[in-house]
């Protein structure tokens, strides 16, 4: 008998088969099952502990699967979907995976029929293509700059979240802000910028209701010198700099040998002349606010403050590109290449108010803003979080809808439809394909189930009503009202999804699903190379010797 032949290192794990597709499904089907219960309006929350010994209280998938350190790697994989979800879109992070776990969930059967995976890719491709011509049948457009209709969109998409319950003011923050920031680039396109020119600003104290979007930007800041500055300018003229206000330090230790007594005054005397060039080319353009991004030493705040100007240092890079953006300055890089046309004259009032412990700088009442900040004002820090991610969410919906203003029914309506049009489409499919289609078909009525259950009426009496008025592809907008469980007109109910937020669901969970189903093979405790002619017995540590103590070493990520 001839001796075995090793391939693989004996501390590797390699599984392979229909062992492997099953492992998977099952892991995607526990991702999902963990984050089932938060879809729809009557969703449960999740209270997740990290690390740090934090809590996060969320019913935000993407929240809830960001902070689970999970073990299998299909698993991760699944995490990944609602990142990409929420990054891409905004919103659908849980219905983008519940999805994708019940596409695999039908797969299986199946896998144990002995399909190939590719038949059952092939099938679901062909799924998707027909999903999204549907999609595109029973859309509908809308009038962005109607303010109702805007409302009720934002409303729906978020109500499901724990902020629905005070009202549409989140909805309105949302909208407002969206609106505030966008940006004409022609052809009639709209592009908002949420992250980098939307502010959300967290200050606990006071009620939810306090909270506001300002026409301009507020930072955690105070000026310069709180006694000799003013705190207050209406219709201020701002300038901003990148460049620190102080006389230049030499890169290195520099040496400066003097011999004469007099030199020592004729050196100080150039460090302050300096810097009184400096503040000159600035009062130039007579300012009342100047705010840079680096140091400010107490010369020049000194001649700053005798002429009247406001100042302040240290501001973070993306809090000064959201002033220049709403006072309409340009960010100077040096005192001297200053021009008229840089001063920011757009602001209505500059103020600094104290709120609690803490001073804040308010740039408001800004002409045409193109950034603004929301203020959040709440009970508790965890609170304030759970808002922050709503809001995101919100104004994600209402980018979307700027961005493309077509409207689908929410509450299951329109993976219904989606459902009963693939199953009639199902028997005109040839060949084998035929089962795995009309099983994708299904695998979207997992939505509206899903929200059935979790309203807490009797699933199969709702879903078998809900599939007869969907018998034929008609009645698209008959859903589930995901607040009373009663089946109900989405179009009266104003019940709406965003039809960009379920064609990337769709998309995202049956191209996942494909993927993890033609996995057929995992390889496990694979090792990191080591370095040719390394020894494998413990390194000692490397001291540094002069010589080479200076050259960059590459820092690990």
């Amino acid at each position: 008998m001839p001796a075995p032949v090793v391939v693989m290192q004996e501390s590797m794990k390699r599984e392979q088969g229909g062992k492997v597709q099953r492992a998977n499904i099952q892991a995607a089907k526990t991702v999902a099952d963990i984050i089932r219960t938060t879809l729809g309006p009557r969703s449960m929350l999740k209270m997740l502990l990290n690390a740090s010994g934090g809590i996060v209280v969320t019913n935000d998938g993407n929240a809830i699967l960001r902070e689970l350190d999970l073990a299998h790697p299909a698993a991760k994989s699944m995490i990944e979907l609602s990142r990409t979800q929420d990054e891409e879109v905004g919103d659908g992070t849980t219905s983008v995976i519940v999805l994708a776990g019940e596409m695999l969930h039908v797969a299986e059967a199946y896998i144990d029929k002995k399909y190939h995976p590719t038949v059952i890719c092939r099938a679901y491709a062909k799924a998707l293509e027909d999903a999204v011509a549907v999609l595109d049948k029973i859309a509908m457009t809308v009038d962005v700059k109607d303010d109702e209709t805007m409302l009720g969109l934002v409303e729906s998409c978020i109500g499901t979240k724990f902020t629905s319950h005070f009202g549409d003011l989140i909805s309105k923050l949302a909208i407002k802000a969206t609106r505030m920031v966008g940006v004409e680039i022609g052809q009639g396109l709209r592009e908002v910028d949420i992250k980098k020119y939307i502010k959300v600003e967290k200050v606990p104290g006071g009620q939810l209701e306090d909270s506001v979007v300002l026409s301009g930007v507020m930072m955690n800041k105070d000026v310069v010198a709180p006694g000799k500055m003013k705190r207050k300018i209406v219709n201020p003229r701002i300038i901003l700099l990148d460049c620190p206000l102080e006389y230049k330090k030499g890169e290195n230790q520099t040496n400066a040998e003097l011999l004469r007594e007099e030199d020592w005054t004729v050196l100080l005397k150039m460090e302050e002349e300096y810097i009184e060039n400096m503040c000159a080319q600035i009062l130039k353009f007579k300012p009342d606010v100047v705010i840079t991004e680096k140091g400010l030493s107490d010369l020049a705040c000194h001649y700053l403050s005798k002429a009247g100007v406001s100042a302040i240092r240290r501001l973070r890079k993306p809090d000064n590109n959201r002033i220049a953006k709403a006072c309409g300055a340009v960010i100077v890089n040096r005192p001297d290449e200053l021009q008229e046309s840089d001063v920011g004259t757009g602001a209505g009032l500059f103020e600094v108010k104290k709120i609690g412990d803490e001073f804040f700088t308010f740039i408001v009442d800004c002409k045409d803003p193109k950034a603004c900040t929301i203020l959040l004002r709440g009970a508790s820090k965890d609170l304030l979080n759970e808002v922050e991610r709503n809001l995101q969410d919100a104004m994600s919906v209402a980018r979307n809808i700027i961005k493309c203003p077509k409207l689908v029914p929410g509450g299951g309506g329109t993976e219904l439809t989606v459902s009963a049009m693939l199953k009639q489409k199902s028997s005109s499919v040839e060949g084998i394909e035929k089962w795995p289609y009309e099983a994708a078909a299904i695998a979207f009525e997992a939505i509206p189930r899903t929200l059935a259950q979790n309203c807490g009426v009797n699933v199969i009496r709702t879903m078998t009503a809900l599939q007869g008025k969907h018998a034929n592809g008609e009645n698209a907008w008959m859903g589930i009202d995901g607040n009373t469980g009663e089946i109900a007109d989405m179009k009266e109910r104003k019940i709406w999804d965003s039809y960009v937020v379920k064609a990337q669901a769709f998309k995202t969970a049956i191209e996942a699903a494909c993927l993890l189903l033609r996995i057929d093979d995992i390889v496990s405790g694979i090792k990191k190379k080591q370095a040719p002619g390394a020894s494998q017995g413990p390194s000692k540590p490397k001291i540094d010797e002069e010589g080479d103590a200076d050259n960059d070493q590459l820092i690990p990520e």
